[in-house]
């Protein structure tokens, strides 16, 4: 019993702080966007216009895409997310390109002296297939950020037909971004 007690004693000491003064930290974030199919809308993702009977219903383009790269760069940055700069309720935003929200998002990032490392995204997405367009959705979102093509990644999924988004119903992003910030002495 004695040996216990010492040992919750020793748990409860506070710890010291940890402090880094290093000139420059490292940022993971991470993005999440989901939206539903509906007639009449085109289909965006990544900046890209793609052919299909039904396009992402939304405020704006509904680009899921490009909506979960932004909550995941500012996220990294602690800016809070998509919602928080461009609400759904402004009027300013109604039908407005994802690319340029996400410009914005880079030169805010910039401002607050972030740089952009690298940007990892998967699109889930059951038909149509989007695989082939990949490469251009990635060039539009590194001329976006202003960072190298090969600095971004996408990728596709489908959902082999499971749950509604595999019925066709919708389509969903995820993404990471990794940024750095550096500190003036």
């Amino acid at each position: 019993m004695e040996t216990m007690v010492r040992i919750v004693r020793k748990v409860r000491r506070p710890m010291k702080r940890l402090r880094i003064d290093a000139p420059t930290a490292c940022r993971v974030g991470f993005g999440y966007d989901i939206h539903p199919m509906a007639p009449g809308r085109r289909l965006i993702l990544g900046g890209v216009r793609i052919p299909h009977k039904f396009g992402l219903l939304g405020h704006s383009d509904a680009d899921v895409l490009i909506h979960a790269i932004c909550d995941a760069l500012l996220g990294a940055a602690a800016l809070g997310d998509i919602g928080k700069h461009f609400p759904n309720t402004d009027k300013r935003f109604k039908g407005i390109s994802s690319v340029t929200l996400l410009r914005f998002v880079g030169t805010l990032l910039r401002k607050k002296q972030f740089i952009i490392h690298n940007v990892d995204s998967t699109v889930g997405l059951e038909r149509p297939k989007i695989s082939s367009r990949t490469p251009r959705m990635c060039a539009n979102i590194a001329k976006a950020l202003r960072i190298r093509r090969d600095c971004v990644s996408v990728k596709a999924t489908t959902y082999e037909g499971l749950g509604p988004l595999g019925h066709g119903e919708g389509c969903e992003a995820y993404a990471v971004a990794l940024i750095e910030t550096q500190h003036r002495k």
